[in-house]
C-alpha cells in the first residue's frame, strides 16, 4: 500500500462526573479528580530539620493557587488553582514529621565507595520509616526530603572529591582482600581475618554490612524506593531545592521552572500514590490490557532482568517481577526470552492481575522496545488463557529515521517548513507499520514544547491480529497515563516509558528478597 497519513488527535481523558478534557489542568481544574477521595489516608515525612521546614512552606503553597505573573505564559504553564479545587480535598498535615541528623546525612552522602554511600543514607531514611511501626494507624505514603548533597552524590556515577570525602579510602591491599573474602563467601567458603594484619582488618570494618551494600544499587533514589517495599509503603522523594521558592519561581519567569508547574506535577503524584486515579481513560475498550516488558542488564553484561508492566483500561497498572537470565543477545542488540520463560513471565503477570483485579481478560497487546520473535511470541501465547487474543508490537522511537515537518508560508522561503507536524499525526507506511508523532506541535498550548526536531514512534504489529490504526491510538492514549506529572502527552507510552525505571529498581536491588516486591505500579515510579 502506499503511504498514507492519519490525523488521530488528542485522546480525551476522564475526569469527575464523567466529564472528559484533553489537557490534565484543565479537566482536573474544571471538574475534579476521576476518583474522588474526601479524605486522604494518613502520611509521614522525613528529612533534615531545613528540609522539614521548607515542606511546612510547601504545604501551604499545595493548598493554595499559583500562576504565572505574566499571563501570557498561562497557555503553556496552566494556573495552579490549589489542592483542594483540582482534588477536592485539602491536602492533609502529615502524622509523623521524622527528623534525620544533617550531619550524619551530610557524612554519609561523603564516603568513597558509591555502594557504601548509597546503603549508609538510605539506611538513615529507613531508621526514621521503621519507626512507623509503633503508630496506632499505619501510613499510607511516605514523603523524603533529600538534601542537594545527597541528590549530587548518591548517582551511580557520582564521585566525591577526596578533600571531601568523609572517610578514606580503601588501599589496593584492602580491595584485594575485601574481593577475595567476598568471592569465597560467594562460593560457600567460610574466610576470617586470620591472613590479614590488625590494620587491614580494622579498615575493612563490617564485611556483612559491606555484603548488603553490593547487592544493593547505588542509586539511593532506586535503593529507598526498594527497601521501602518490605514496609508496604510507596515513597515521594523531592529535593530539598525543588521546595526552596524564589520570587523568579513564584512570579513564573523565564528560565525558570514555575511554582504553578512544579504543584501541578507533585500534587498529581501524591494523589496517585495515595491510592486514587487523578484521571481515567475513556477511549480504552473493556477487558483489553497493554503490557510492557521490562529489561535491564547486569554491569557485567552476563545477565539481565526481566519483568512485565500490565495497564488496564481502568488506568491501574501491575509490575510482574521474572528471573534473572542470560536474556541480552551482543550479536542482535536486544532482548529475547526464551518461550518457557516468556510462558512463565506473563502467566505470572496474568495471575498478578486476577489477584489484584479479578474481571475477565478479552485481548492483551504486548509492547516490547526489542520486539518479539515467533518462539517468544508462542511462549506468551501458551500462558493466555482461553478466549484471550494476543497481539505483539515493538515500539521504539525511531531516532535514526526519517522526520515530517509542517507546511507554512513563512514570509522569508528559506526558513519555510521548518516546523514540527502536529502532535497526532501516524504515517502509515504499511498494514502493519508505521510512524507515530507524539511530540510536535500542542494546539492546547499553540507551540512545540520541544527543543529539537521531534522523533517519532517506530511501530511494528510483529505477530496476531490487530488494526495498526487501532493501536497506533491505543499507543497515543498510552502517553498520557503517566500518574507521575501532570502533562498533555509524552513522547512513549507508559508501557515502554517506565519499563527502564522498573527494570532499574529491580536489577539494581538483588539483595532485596523476592517477596518483598509489590505489585503495585505507585511503588516504582
Amino acid at each position: 500500500m502506499t503511504d498514507t497519513f492519519h490525523y488521530l488527535g488528542e485522546p480525551a481523558l476522564l475526569f469527575g462526573n464523567g466529564q472528559t478534557a484533553e489537557d490534565p489542568h484543565d479537566g482536573l481544574a474544571l471538574f475534579g479528580p476521576a476518583e474522588s477521595c474526601a479524605q486522604l489516608p494518613k502520611h509521614v515525612v522525613m528529612g533534615t530539620p531545613e528540609g522539614l521546614a521548607l515542606w511546612k512552606s510547601w504545604c501551604d503553597d499545595l493548598n493554595s493557587p499559583a500562576a504565572c505573573v505574566d499571563e501570557d505564559r498561562h497557555r503553556a504553564w496552566p494556573p495552579y488553582p490549589g489542592f483542594d479545587v483540582a482534588f477536592g480535598t485539602r491536602w492533609p498535615s502529615p502524622i509523623r514529621n521524622y527528623e534525620v541528623d544533617a550531619q550524619a546525612l551530610s557524612e554519609a552522602s561523603r564516603k568513597s565507595d558509591k555502594y557504601e554511600r548509597a546503603y549508609a543514607v538510605t539506611g538513615l531514611f529507613m531508621q526514621a520509616i521503621e519507626r512507623t511501626i509503633k503508630l496506632d494507624a499505619k501510613p499510607a505514603l511516605a514523603i523524603c526530603i533529600v538534601p542537594d548533597e545527597v541528590y549530587e552524590n548518591c548517582h551511580p556515577n557520582s564521585s566525591v572529591a577526596l578533600d571531601e570525602r568523609s572517610d578514606t579510602q580503601r588501599t589496593r591491599k584492602e580491595k584485594k582482600f575485601l574481593d577475595q573474602a567476598l568471592f569465597d563467601r560467594k562460593h560457600g567458603q567460610t574466610r576470617m581475618f586470620d591472613d590479614a594484619d590488625d590494620n587491614v582488618a580494622a579498615a575493612i570494618g563490617n564485611i556483612d554490612a559491606y555484603e548488603q551494600a553490593l547487592g544493593l544499587s547505588p542509586d539511593f533514589r532506586r535503593q529507598l524506593k526498594a527497601r521501602m517495599m518490605a514496609h508496604d509503603l510507596p515513597v515521594q522523594i523531592i529535593r530539598e531545592a525543588t521546595l526552596r521558592v524564589s520570587a523568579q519561581v513564584r512570579n513564573g519567569e523565564k528560565g525558570t521552572n514555575p511554582l504553578s508547574d512544579r504543584l501541578w506535577n507533585f500534587s498529581t503524584a501524591l494523589y496517585y500514590k495515595c491510592g486514587a486515579k487523578p484521571w481515567k481513560t475513556p477511549w480504552a475498550r473493556e477487558g483489553v490490557c497493554y503490557v510492557g516488558l521490562a529489561y535491564k542488564i547486569t554491569e557485567d553484561g552476563r545477565q539481565a532482568c526481566c519483568a512485565a508492566q500490565m495497564f488496564l483500561d481502568s488506568g491501574d497498572g501491575v509490575v510482574f517481577v521474572g528471573e534473572f537470565g542470560p536474556w541480552y543477545s551482543k550479536e542482535r542488540g536486544e532482548f529475547h526470552l526464551p518461550p518457557e520463560k516468556a510462558e512463565a513471565l506473563l502467566r505470572g503477570t496474568i495471575a498478578t492481575y486476577n489477584q489484584e483485579h479479578g474481571l475477565p481478560l478479552k485481548e492483551i497487546f504486548l509492547h516490547a522496545h526489542s520486539g518479539i520473535d515467533i518462539d517468544e511470541y508462542q511462549g506468551f501465547l501458551n500462558a493466555c488463557p482461553p478466549g484471550v487474543k494476543l497481539t505483539a508490537i515493538r515500539v521504539r522511537q525511531d531516532s535514526q529515521g526519517l522526520r515530517l515537518y509542517r507546511y507554512d508560508t513563512h514570509p522569508d522561503a528559506t526558513k519555510r517548513g521548518q516546523q514540527p507536524v502536529q502532535r497526532g499525526i501516524f504515517w502509515q507506511r504499511s498494514a502493519n507499520h508505521g510512524l507515530l508523532f507524539t511530540n510536535g506541535f500542542k494546539a492546547r498550548i499553540a507551540t512545540y514544547d520541544g527543543f529539537e526536531v521531534p522523533v517519532p514512534l517506530e511501530i511494528t504489529l510483529q505477530h496476531g491480529e490487530g488494526d495498526i490504526l487501532e493501536i497506533a491510538k491505543d499507543i497515543l492514549g498510552l502517553t498520557k497515563l503517566n500518574y507521575n506529572a501532570c502533562q498533555l502527552g509524552e513522547g512513549r507510552p507508559i508501557t515502554i516509558k517506565y519499563s527502564d525505571r522498573v527494570g532499574e529498581i529491580l536489577l539494581a536491588n538483588r539483595g532485596v528478597s523476592p517477596d518483598k516486591w509489590k505489585p503495585n505500579f505507585k511503588y516504582y515510579i
